[in-house]
């Protein structure tokens, strides 16, 4: 079903049918408009297009800016929809695994290093398609940019000459964020030559498909699973689980919470902690695996 028509008809199932406060109605109405306004955002048209990994990844961007409380009820609202789907239309519920724990943020799923080696590796960049797509990708890892900046990010925001990137994020909060020598080639390749062969009227995107329009989140979306697959990667990656990468990478390289804020454009140092989780769960993961008495039980003294 279309999005519009079946937020209309669960709307009306909430209003009249449930005996449900007036209070409770409105919240449930608030929670579904962020959740439909981010289904749009990345291209969502029908309700049957809505699965597990697009769920997982709408709520774990909400932990950027909700609390735990907030996120519970936002869980509930989603599930009541999509059960209310099932119910009625028959439709598959995708919302079965949601499971949100009061104060309890699960760990970003990410790619190693190696992985995201041979994600880049796939790409002929003769190819002006293929240096397109590598350069969305290159950009948003690189400077742990959300689906939305990239496809937002204008011509008067890169500075290639400098590696320095302006990213305006939410709030319209501009941050700096370097651009990594290593990747600036490929970004200017595509600056030099797809984006001149792209261009069909003045826009100061940076960004442009082939008709020389924006690039819509959703074409990201499954141009990075088709790129995946390509890379033999097994893992279900999306483009907010790249920016979870280039946070994991940058902590493992050395680098500050205060800084990986900064980049990320975290309001809440707390939201960025928990990258620290991850680090310390591969510590725990190093010592189950390599340390003699975890392997051949307790040393003698």
């Amino acid at each position: 079903m279309k999005l519009s028509e079946a937020k209309r008809q669960y709307e009306v199932e909430i209003s009249v049918n449930q005996g449900l406060s007036l209070r409770t109605i409105q919240s449930y109405k608030s929670d579904l408009n962020q959740y439909f306004a981010y289904l749009e955002e990345i291209g969502i048209e029908d309700t049957k297009e809505i699965n597990d990994p697009i769920i997982e990844d709408f709520m774990y961007q909400m932990k950027d800016v909700k609390k735990a409380t907030s996120l519970t009820r936002l869980a509930a609202s989603i599930r009541s929809f999509h059960h209310y789907m099932s119910f009625v239309y028959d439709e598959e519920d995708p919302s079965l695994n949601l499971d949100v724990h009061r104060g309890v943020k699960s760990l970003p799923v990410y790619c190693t290093v190696e992985e995201i080696q041979q994600l880049m590796s796939v790409f002929d960049d003769t190819n002006p398609q293929d240096l397109l797509d590598h350069a969305i990708l290159e950009l948003i890892y690189c400077c742990g940019l959300r689906i939305s900046e990239a496809t937002t990010l204008t011509l008067n925001r890169v500075d290639l000459d400098t590696g320095i990137s302006r990213i305006l994020g939410k709030g319209n909060k501009e941050r700096i964020v370097p651009i990594p020598n290593g990747s600036i080639p490929v970004i200017k390749r595509y600056l030099d030559f797809v984006r001149p062969l792209y261009l069909k009227k003045k826009t100061n995107l940076f960004f442009i498909n082939r008709f020389g329009r924006k690039i819509t989140s959703r074409y990201i979306e499954k141009m990075l699973q088709l790129r995946a697959s390509q890379a033999n990667i097994k893992k279900h990656i999306t483009p907010h689980k790249l920016r979870h990468s280039y946070a994991t990478h940058m902590l493992q390289g050395g680098a500050d919470l205060r800084s990986i804020q900064e980049m990320l454009g975290h309001s809440d140092i707390q939201t960025t902690e928990i990258y620290t989780h991850v680090q310390n769960k591969q510590v725990f993961t190093s010592y189950d695996r390599f340390h003699p008495g975890k392997k051949k039980g307790d040393l003698k003294k």
